[in-house]
């Protein structure tokens, strides 16, 4: 599985829209949006953000591991 699937599979799981990942977050919604579709890939502080918020290892993340 790659990025933008887990991105979107964690977010939805919780619940969270990409607007309120954004405000809890402080990464902007179109950012989070151009990750879910793909088009762009997160920077390494924005995977550890990420992995933080999710509680999931930055690994999981990026489909390393399942």
């Amino acid at each position: 599985m790659m990025f933008k699937d887990r991105l979107k599979e964690l977010r939805l799981q919780l619940n969270v829209s990409q607007m309120e990942l954004s405000k809890a977050t402080g990464i902007s919604q179109s950012a989070i949006a151009k990750w879910e579709l793909g088009k762009t890939e997160p920077s390494a502080s924005a995977i550890i953000i990420l992995a933080r918020f999710f509680n999931e290892s930055a690994d999981f993340l990026l489909g390393l591991i399942d």
